[in-house]
């Protein structure tokens, strides 16, 4: 089935399957759908300059690759866990603490 909507580039995104004309990953659509319980239109709230069919090609191309888009997913998830362990608090954090020390 061909997807009018989505492409791959070289050096965008890594090179995951994006929607055409912005830097929106299929992945983070199906996030949107699968995992937050977005509807497409929330979706479309949120990333106003897409369109339905945006969202619905993104949608129906992650079912026909869901293997490949959910190993993307994970592996951005152990990315995020490992930055966790090795920087435990942002700086933001610490500012936090630091301004509610002061108030105490």
């Amino acid at each position: 089935m061909k997807h009018p909507y989505i492409t791959r580039k070289k050096g965008i995104c890594g090179g995951k399957p994006i929607i055409v004309g912005t830097r929106i990953k299929v992945s983070q659509i199906a996030i949107e759908y699968e995992r937050l319980g977005w509807t497409p239109d929330q979706i479309i709230q949120a990333h106003p300059h897409l369109t339905l069919a945006h969202v619905h090609d993104a949608l129906s191309y992650y079912y026909e690759n869901a293997e490949e888009i959910n190993a993307d997913i994970r592996a951005g998830e152990q990315l995020a866990e490992e930055l966790r362990k090795l920087y435990p608090r942002s700086a933001l954090e610490e500012k936090r603490r630091g301004s509610q020390n002061l108030h105490e």
